[in-house]
């Protein structure tokens, strides 16, 4: 089905066609028209098939711009995912001037979000644990919210957030709508749906991992480092991601792909967030070919045309499953899952082919490097910077190709601009000689 049958405004259907947006998702299709009506909903839908707008149309077009109050309240369970719906919402929000979205995260300062939310906002988007600490500030007033949505209410519940979302969801007005979305269903799903929502509607998207082939490669322990750059030297993918379940081992790891000549970056929970931020746009962006990671990125990273997801520890349950595959055949693509592990965890993975290392076809010239490089400008959104002015920089002043440049990604305080890395230090001297809209911006690599 295609948006034009739905019942949006002109403003809105105008501004989906000029966002690319023609034909729905097969989550957006079961449940925009629940969602548009003001039903209370329960979803199965894994990132990445389209489920930002199957909620976010629906509450934006509820909201008065004219009250400068929270309407609407959207928990995520990282702030990756929540700064990812954020960037969404704001592209379908073009429909409507004056529309504020702000983000409500741990790792930004407290009082920069206070001062943001006495200035007014119309939707919070946040995670629960910062989201509760600004309720016991009294800097969060929740009393005109008419629309709440749980994202990936699993993972915030395996995180421990229940009592969290409980207490936040006590500042709100009971008579509202509720959209609770989940990559799995279980009995503590069930739990929650059944205190905050008011006969729901129940929509389940079959065929998570349809797209998505899956080999199971029988290996010994003591060989898996080895099996893991068979693997790589075989299938050469552009993008992949190893999962490993310690943090010890994801560095491990990282640092023997680099030393066999890999572009390979680490990701674990004791990077600093500046850190994890810069990892995850230069894998985003084709600066890093092979991230190394822990169940951390499983969920809420918005991360297209992942190629291989590649188990090298098989996780801990069968959900954890489920998300860290779920990295790949994003939005209808195709994608593989390879695992590693002995006979003995072949029960694991029910649904895999099992296939030995011997039958692999290695390349030992291959060393999958990434195709761009990643500058950072000490400069962004409250510079009033744009990516026009940085490209037109680039190409105009610089000298580059358009081709040359891949993703622009402004922050408030930060530019990172991928370049492809025949052109890279081109970039990189030039910025420190131009200037963009008339001053000069520090630059670095990152």
């Amino acid at each position: 089905m295609k948006f034009e049958t739905l019942k949006l405004t002109e403003a809105m259907q105008n501004n989906l066609k000029e966002l690319g947006f023609v034909k729905m998702t097969e989550i957006q299709e079961q449940s925009l028209p629940y969602t548009l009506e003001g039903l209370d909903i329960i979803a199965q839908a894994k990132t990445g098939s389209g489920k930002t707008l199957a909620f976010g149309i629906a509450l934006l077009q509820k909201i008065n711009v004219k009250k400068f109050e929270p309407q609407a309240l959207i928990m995520c369970p990282t702030r990756e995912l929540a700064d990812q719906v954020a960037v969404e919402l704001r592209k379908i929000a073009r429909f409507q001037h004056n529309i504020k979205i702000l983000t409500l995260c741990g790792g930004s300062p407290m009082r920069a979000q206070i001062q943001s939310l006495y200035h007014g906002a119309h939707v919070i988007v946040g995670t629960p644990g910062r989201i509760q600490d600004h309720i016991g500030k009294d800097t969060l007033n929740l009393k005109m919210i008419n629309t709440v949505v749980l994202d990936e209410a699993d993972r915030m519940l395996d995180m421990g957030f229940i009592d969290v979302m409980e207490h936040i969801l006590e500042h709100v007005p009971k008579k509202r709508q509720t959209m609770l979305f989940s990559a799995t269903f279980g009995d503590d799903i069930d739990a929650l749906s059944s205190k905050i929502t008011n006969n729901p509607e129940m929509v389940k998207v079959e065929g998570v991992e349809e797209n998505i082939k899956q080999i199971f490669y029988l290996t010994h322990k003591d060989q898996k480092f080895e099996a893991l750059l068979k693997l790589l030297r075989t299938y050469k993918p552009e993008s992949s991601i190893v999962f490993c379940n310690m943090k010890v081992l994801v560095k491990e790891v990282a640092q023997g792909l680099q030393d066999e000549g890999f572009d390979a970056l680490d990701l674990h929970g004791d990077l600093e967030q500046i850190d994890r931020i810069e990892t995850l746009l230069q894998f985003a962006n084709r600066s890093c070919s092979v991230l190394v990671a822990t169940d951390v990125a499983a969920r809420g990273l918005d991360i297209d045309d992942v190629d291989v997801v590649i188990n090298y520890d098989l996780p801990r349950d069968d959900e954890s499953y489920v998300h860290r595959i779920g990295r790949t055949a994003r939005a209808g693509k195709s994608g593989m899952a390879l695992s590693l592990g002995s006979k003995f965890e072949l029960s694991k993975i029910p649904n895999a082919e099992v296939k030995y290392l011997d039958d692999l076809d290695e390349d030992l010239s291959i060393t999958l490097q990434a195709s761009m490089r990643t500058l950072c400008l000490a400069g962004g959104k409250k510079n009033k910077l744009r990516a026009g002015d940085i490209l037109g920089t680039l190409c105009v002043a610089i000298g580059l190709n358009k081709e040359d440049v891949g993703k622009i990604n402004l922050q408030d305080r930060h530019t990172y601009v991928a370049i492809k890395k025949s052109a890279f230090e081109k970039a990189f001297k030039g910025f420190q000689k131009e200037k963009i809209k008339g001053r000069n911006f520090r630059v670095f690599r990152v």
